[in-house]
């Protein structure tokens, strides 16, 4: 079970957000984190983006993937209608970022990225969004608007307590380092591209 481990504000180039750090121990050094927008009403359907981190996105600006643009976007559709940015530390859909690269150097050689997963012996997603419905209910929310492309995000909430109202698409535009990656996203892990 993941507990608030601390709260504080965090003003970005996106606006002014409380950012809280949820972990299984107090001194875990890769805590999950929620940035809530400030003046978000949490009684309100809340827009809520549940991002697994990709270091090489997020922060390196990787044209690999689209996990970087993807998450700029949401804090844009955030920053302006309010709204929580749920950061999951799950690297490379969940297999770490040693094995992500392992990953890099197979795909390199001709596998696409599910099969490259495969192949280091992990399934093709071993993401658990459930720890983002434990910090959904840690913040009271109880009803949101989920900005996603992830058929799996939308079943995880489905599944819980909390209400989905609707799924707000995130659109962004492939290039040729990303096409073969959006592809399997789209043809066979159902993503809605």
């Amino acid at each position: 079970m993941y507990l608030r481990q601390v709260q504080a504000h965090l003003p970005t180039k996106w606006g002014e957000f409380h950012i809280y750090a949820y972990a299984e121990a107090h001194a875990d050094l890769q805590p999950h984190l929620a940035l809530v927008h400030i003046g978000t009403e949490l009684t309100n359907v809340v827009p809520v983006r549940i991002h697994s981190e990709c270091l090489t996105g997020d922060l390196f600006g990787s044209n690999r993937c689209d996990c970087g643009e993807q998450f700029e976007e949401s804090m844009k559709i955030i920053s302006q209608n309010g709204g929580i940015m749920i950061y999951l530390r799950q690297e490379g859909r969940g297999i770490g970022l040693i094995n992500k690269l392992e990953a890099y150097n197979l795909q390199d050689e001709g596998l696409d990225t599910i099969e490259a997963n495969v192949h280091l012996g992990f399934s093709p997603d071993d993401r658990d969004f459930d720890i983002a419905i434990e910090i959904l209910r840690d913040l009271n929310v109880q009803s949101i608007d989920l900005i996603t492309n992830n058929p799996d995000k939308i079943a995880a909430i489905d599944r819980s307590d909390i209400h989905f109202g609707k799924r707000i698409p995130i659109v962004i535009p492939s290039k040729s380092e990303n096409e073969l990656y959006l592809e399997v996203k789209r043809q066979m892990m159902g993503h809605l591209l």
